[in-house]
């Protein structure tokens, strides 16, 4: 289809060729899920609170573990350093760093 042809016809027109072409496009969506998915997360969930103890009560060993130090890119740790110096140096910035976090 060229461009003087779609300019002859009226925007109606042009309109139902073009929602005719996107339902030839795209594909129905199902609405409904085959099957529910809530028993499937809850056995997700009750299977990891078995496997790992709870979090409340780890959760410094969680925060300083390896896999969590290794996992911080090494810019967010220059930036804290960054932080703690300048808090060293300008102890009067703490009220202002207490409230932009």
């Amino acid at each position: 289809m060229n461009e003087s042809s779609m300019n002859d016809r009226p925007v109606k027109d042009q309109e139902k060729e073009l929602a005719n072409l996107l339902r030839q496009a795209v594909r129905p969506v199902k609405r409904e899920l085959p099957r529910d998915l809530w028993p499937a997360m809850l056995r997700r969930l009750d299977e990891r609170s078995r496997e790992q103890p709870s979090r409340e009560q780890n959760w410094i060993a969680a925060l300083f573990s390896t896999a969590t130090v290794r996992s911080v890119p090494w810019f967010d740790w220059a930036m804290l350093a960054v932080l703690i110096a300048g808090v060293c140096v300008f102890p009067s910035s703490i009220p202002i760093w207490l409230y932009n976090f």
